[in-house]
């Protein structure tokens, strides 16, 4: 459980890092930074990639606020550090924050759970062979998918939709990851739902319906564009939107996650299905951000979904829990 208490609390904001989402997390920890400051709480931003992890224990900082994404702060590492020095942080630890940064580990959990993930192909290093290259096509049909499965903010991610765009593809996913992971296109609607709690007590906010040009939701469109339409109330059918929040919290609680998170799922337009593609353990706080979006819907202002989640802040174990 969370110790957290403002008068006697002093909070790191870890924003930026070294991450391809770098800019976006300095967005993030900016906006976060802003509202905790707001509410009374000695807040401070911390970027890693400038200051050693280790004067966090030194400046005696109580607590952790991650608005790190993606590698080296949304993928376990940080979580691990901030576990050895005692210092209680807000998402999902160590081995939840490891699996749901690594979207072919992700697909293995949910698939063993019974949830619905697009049919894929992952090919490590050894096995991106011209055989196996041209087994993508012929077992995902096109469109297809190609994507780096250990980055975010669908940095590195393609469709494609002929045989002559899939070596470049290829080339633009493995030269931010070595892995490949290769998706059967789902044609349909996209939407995201925000999931807060732990355990049975994990709780879906509202869906966010994503309408992007082309369908186009890429990394510009989805943080320096205004030309993404953000539904929410969603405009589901009732019993379509409680099934997709339903689907959400399973998929969160399937991999551990804890603090908040925020499931992307898309529903295919043929038969209504729901697919999950990726669990986000440090989700965007930007202006454009869906998290924030989803809560206020919800009745909770951006200040108090911070609050919120900073009061959610712990350890994996609170064994050897450094005291303020």
């Amino acid at each position: 459980m969370s110790s957290f208490d403002i008068a006697k609390s002093k909070v790191a904001v870890l924003l930026g890092g070294r991450s391809a989402e770098r800019d976006i997390s300095l967005m993030s920890g900016q906006g976060v930074l802003t509202a905790l400051q707001s509410m009374g709480v000695n807040a401070t931003a911390f970027d890693p990639a400038q200051l050693a992890l280790e004067q966090l224990k030194a400046e005696k900082y109580t607590h952790a606020f991650i608005a790190l994404h993606g590698r080296h702060g949304e993928d376990g590492t940080v979580q691990g550090a901030l576990e050895l020095m005692g210092i209680p942080y807000t998402g999902s630890g160590v081995m939840a924050s490891a699996i749901a940064m690594d979207k072919q580990m992700t697909k293995r959990l949910w698939r063993a759970e019974h949830l619905s993930t697009p049919a894929s192909i992952w090919l490590p290093p050894h096995e991106q062979t011209p055989e196996n290259i041209a087994r993508l096509i012929q077992e995902l049909g096109l469109p297809l998918i190609v994507k780096p499965p250990h980055e975010g903010s669908s940095i590195g991610v393609t469709k494609v939709t002929d045989q002559a765009q899939l070596a470049k593809a290829i080339s633009l996913a493995t030269s931010l990851d070595p892995d490949l992971l290769c998706e059967m296109f789902i044609e349909g609607e996209e939407v995201t739902c925000p999931v807060i709690g732990q355990g049975g007590n994990a709780k879906a906010l509202p869906v966010v319906k994503i309408v992007a040009p082309q369908g186009a939701y890429d990394y510009q469109n989805k943080y320096f564009t205004d030309e993404v339409s953000y539904l929410c109330p969603s405009g589901l059918a009732p019993e379509e939107e409680k099934a997709i929040q339903a689907l959400s919290v399973a998929a969160y609680q399937a991999l551990g996650c804890r603090g908040w998170g925020r499931a992307d799922i898309m529903i295919r337009a043929s038969d209504r299905q729901p697919f999950l593609l990726e669990m986000n353990t440090s989700p965007g706080m930007t202006s454009h951000s869906l998290v924030p979006m989803s809560a206020l819907a919800a009745g909770i202002t951006y200040s108090q979904l911070c609050m919120q989640i900073l009061a959610s802040a712990c350890l994996d174990t609170q064994k050897g829990v450094a005291t303020p």
